[in-house]
């Protein structure tokens, strides 16, 4: 399948929210790096940083993983793809 004829679906806001999240994500990681340079920075703040990131990036899978859902999943059977799309979402799933 790998999106030969499906194609990203996401409503004007949740792109916008997804935007923004990963051009926050992309200042704590910039951050983050400043802070490895430091060597008087914390661990925890460190870690506090990175912890920030994946949630971050959690919520923009989970928005894009709801698009997926609605857009694809649910029409599996109309196409007759149902196993493919399992096949795909427990590939996807297991990195979660």
């Amino acid at each position: 399948m790998a999106g030969c004829c499906h194609r990203l679906r996401l409503d004007d806001s949740a792109r916008d929210d997804a935007r923004q999240r990963l051009r926050s994500v992309r200042g704590h990681v910039d951050g983050i790096l400043r802070m490895l340079d430091q060597e008087d920075t914390y661990c925890v703040d460190v870690l506090k940083q990175v912890k920030a990131v994946q949630g971050a990036l959690d919520r923009v899978g989970g928005l894009v993983l709801r698009a997926h859902l609605r857009d694809h999943v649910t029409t599996a059977n109309e196409r007759g793809d149902v196993e493919e799309m399992v096949e795909e979402l427990m590939e996807v799933l297991k990195y979660r």
